[in-house]
């Protein structure tokens, strides 16, 4: 029995990896060709850039974002690799390095039909240095996430069999709190977006807040009581999909506060760095306060609830506050805030921050009702130390 565990546990530690890897793809294609406008042909090759020229204008900031930005996809690729006996780590290392040449490649090459991107041989270079610095890296990590690692161990301890998944959607909320929200927890606001697409394909305004609420006017009440509601679902269905994926035995209370914690922690970090320091906390609006007081005594009903009934809550509650941010009208703090926002530099960046605030709960829900997770929730889990029937 102890021979045919090792394989699997295997498998299972390298699925959270793979997953981290394609989200990670994702991000990277968002983020090289964001803001999908304006596409244009040039009269240029899609890759005539690599025999142009370097560029003459380059800072360090723009070389440490590109290496910093391919080190993860170069890392995840060579963790993602089957552990194969005979893989030797200096062939990981090759093959991760040319797919990040390939991909920063392609990258590069449609960019060349964007009026706000500019193709670059720098970036492709700088990209390429990056994919290889994060594929060294992987190959010295690898070792220590195998399955006698005691980081496996705690793992396996802790978080249940249907934890790879989820633990890439719970490690996304933080970092979806990077980009700037109308309502605090408040993601999934397509809304917005769709109206300005639909303005620019239709050559005329369309609002579509305005068009699901009828034009409703809200009251200050109102509108204080529905950013409470979107604030409290957004944290109960966040820190309830972390419960499920743990064990009995797991410390969840410590462990969902200091989820909860680093989330704010981000929130303030990244509303200061984007904006002013004395912006930090406008993201704290009575509203938002009273969120985070209900939210808080709704996880203390419910962390120790059934796992069947922790999954069908946090559903509802990511619904629910889905639904809502997408009628209500935006947060005028937000909104004032918003115009002091300079993206310069970090349009990529914000691009990728975007991208997680918008999906983040279409993937949680995926997680929470797909078919492949509600098998393994109905498998009893035999306990190792039992002989089979």
């Amino acid at each position: 029995m102890t021979q045919q565990a090792s394989p699997a546990n295997s498998s299972a530690a390298s699925s959270f990896a793979r997953v981290s890897l394609l989200i990670y793809l994702l991000l990277i294609i968002y983020a090289s060709w964001y803001p999908f406008a304006g596409w244009r042909d040039i009269g240029l090759t899609a890759f005539a850039y690599i025999s142009a020229p370097l560029p003459h204008y380059w800072t360090v900031f723009d070389v440490w974002t590109n290496i910093a930005g391919y080190l993860p996809l170069g890392m995840l690729m060579v963790l993602s690799l089957p552990r194969w006996r005979r893989w030797s780590p200096y062939w990981a290392v090759l093959l991760a390095t040319l797919a990040g040449i390939l991909i920063s490649g392609t990258m590069e090459a449609v960019q060349t039909f964007l009026p706000t991107r500019v193709a670059s041989n720098l970036d492709l270079m700088t990209n390429s240095s990056g994919a290889l610095l994060g594929a060294v890296l992987g190959a010295i990590l690898r070792p220590r996430f195998g399955p006698d690692s005691r980081l496996l161990q705690l793992r396996e301890h802790w978080f249940n069999r249907e934890a790879s998944q989820g633990m890439v959607v719970v490690a996304l909320w933080p970092l979806a709190q990077i980009y700037p929200l109308s309502h605090l927890f408040g993601f999934g606001q397509f809304t917005s977006m769709l109206s300005t697409w639909l303005s620019d394909l239709l050559e005329q305004p369309v609002d579509l807040q305005a068009w699901l609420t009828n034009d409703i006017q809200f009251s200050a009440d109102q509108y204080w009581l529905t950013e409470t509601i979107i604030t409290a679902c957004g944290l109960t269905g966040a820190a309830l999909t972390f419960l499920i994926v743990l064990r009995q035995q797991a410390p969840k209370l410590p462990l969902t506060l200091l989820l909860v914690f680093l989330t704010l922690m981000t929130k303030i970090l990244a509303t200061a760095l984007l904006f002013a320091p004395d912006n930090a906390f406008v993201w704290l609006t009575p509203g938002s306060f009273g969120g985070l007081l209900i939210g808080g005594l709704m996880l203390s009903g419910l962390a120790y609830a059934p796992q069947l009934a922790q999954r069908r809550l946090a559903g509802l509650t990511l619904a629910i506050s889905l639904l809502l941010v997408n009628v209500m009208p935006d947060n005028p703090y937000y909104t004032e805030t918003l115009q002091t926002w300079s993206q310069g530099k970090f349009l990529n960046f914000n691009g990728v921050a975007q991208f997680l605030a918008l999906l983040w709960p279409f993937c949680t829900l995926w997680f929470l009702f797909h078919p492949m997770h509600q098998r393994r929730r109905r498998q009893p889990q035999r306990d190792p130390r039992q002989p089979p029937a």
